[in-house]
């Protein structure tokens, strides 16, 4: 008598995450686009009613905190988490550092060459400003108001990159959290520090003439160095040829106004780079905090790489039809910066690749594939000889079983106690809404 057939089990039941199926297709809808679109859609409410933005943008802060904090308790890798942060506040000190250096890199570009360089030098021609005033000539106007509309800013960026972190939560995309975010910070510090010797090397003339003046207080004259090496020779060809044939500088300063010196005790050597004046605060970091974005045109844009490495992010972690609506946003985002004239054209597109191949190249930190697959393999090796029988047996039990082995063998191990974890959760989601909140409110445009 032929031996029956064990019945096949039915499969477990799906899991539903808060962004949509647990193994969900490629263009699966779900929550984490929804809130990325309400945020902005929220925030974009202050320019068409400010009464319902001021309601409606705290209430919606408070239902993702809340969410968040109710998620945390059943988030099952928070051991992975925990070992991810010392790697993830090493790439925050990093780009903090990278942030400083570029911020008084900046100051020193927007300033050494003093008030009248900005007045009277002229942008530098740009056939993508030219493009785009040719388009808004030819389109319809509601088309060129769409264009012009201030739908996504920096911080909304940054914002939907927190977002897409905290969706580890969620199980919407593959944990940890932290190890995304330390990726997105050190590409972000690489490319910062990339953007601050570029606009070193060279001095470009703003697309706003005006920038300087109504943003600086600053002296009419150059800095000495820009005396000694830049403007007896800028203008005059003869000059030029002799200093090319010497191969050193020959023109002796102007008589100019001596420099203002303040007492910055330790940091002191500051003084020279930052070329502070009377009017403008007594402390080099509140010099600093002024500085802005600078008034100088620098290659490349720093907005259009933050929206770049944050439409690479999303579209490797989480995909979608979101990650493309994203990459339209980026391109939004550029041609409003070029249209706005905050930037040049070829400050969003060396911008844009530079963030996709230093994206591709920080993938060691953080990445979709599978981190554990070698010791999944390892395991398979093991169970292989018991799987082929269980395979011959017709044992489905055993062979979900064996399965389920290989599945465990690639998962880490938890190696802290429950109390270290909460402990360490409750921190870190209370760390980063005051991060943000902090960030949002002390610096420009997020």
């Amino acid at each position: 008598m032929a031996k029956p057939k064990p019945k096949r089990p039915a499969p477990p039941p799906r899991r539903w995450a808060a962004c949509g199926l647990w193994r969900r297709p490629a263009f699966a809808s779900g929550g984490l686009p929804l809130a990325a679109a309400a945020y902005v859609g929220v925030d974009y409410m202050q320019h068409l009613s400010p009464v319902w933005h001021g309601r409606l943008r705290p209430a919606l802060w408070a239902a993702l905190a809340l969410a968040t904090a109710a998620r945390a308790p059943f988030y099952r890798r928070w051991g992975a988490e925990v070992r991810a942060a010392p790697r993830f506040f090493a790439a925050m000190a990093f780009m903090l550092a990278a942030l400083l250096c570029e911020a008084i890199s900046v100051r020193f570009v927007s300033t050494v060459l003093g008030l009248q360089w900005h007045r009277s030098t002229a942008p530098l021609p740009d056939t993508g400003q030219w493009m785009l005033l040719a388009l808004s000539g030819k389109l319809p106007r509601t088309v060129v108001d769409l264009l012009k509309a201030r739908i996504i800013t920096l911080h909304h960026y940054l914002m939907m990159f927190i977002m897409l972190a905290f969706s580890a939560l969620f199980d919407c995309i593959r944990g940890p959290g932290l190890g995304i975010g330390s990726r997105y910070m050190f590409t972000m510090a690489v490319g910062r520090l990339l953007r601050t010797a570029t606009f070193l090397a060279t001095i470009l003339p703003s697309a706003r003439p005006w920038c300087a003046e109504a943003r600086y207080q600053i002296p009419d004259h150059p800095h000495p160095w820009a005396q000694k090496y830049y403007a007896p020779y800028a203008s005059d060809p003869d000059m030029i040829s002799r200093v090319m044939e010497e191969d050193m500088p020959y023109a002796t300063l102007q008589d100019y106004p001596d420099e203002y010196r303040p007492d910055w005790g330790l940091m002191s050597f500051l003084v020279d780079i930052l070329r502070p004046s009377t009017g403008e605060g007594p402390s080099w970091y509140h010099l600093l905090r002024k500085s802005s974005g600078g008034c100088n045109d620098l290659m490349y844009s720093g907005h259009m790489f933050v929206a770049v490495l944050t439409a690479m992010a999303w579209a490797e972690a989480y995909g979608g039809w979101s990650s493309v609506v994203i990459w339209f946003l980026v391109i939004h985002s550029a041609q409003r910066e070029v249209r706005e004239r905050h930037h040049y054209s070829v400050d969003c597109v060396v911008a844009i690749y530079i963030g996709i191949l230093l994206w591709r190249m920080t993938a060691f930190l953080w990445s979709t594939m599978e981190s554990n697959r070698s010791r999944r393999l390892s395991k398979l090796d093991e169970v292989q000889k018991r799987l082929f029988r269980a395979a011959k047996d017709s044992d489905v039990l055993e062979i979900r079983s064996l399965l389920n082995e290989v599945e465990l063998a690639g998962q880490e191990k938890k190696g802290f106690s429950q109390h270290v974890i909460f402990s360490f959760a409750a921190a870190l989601i209370v760390f980063t809404f005051l991060f943000v909140l902090l960030a949002f409110t002390l610096t420009n445009d997020g």
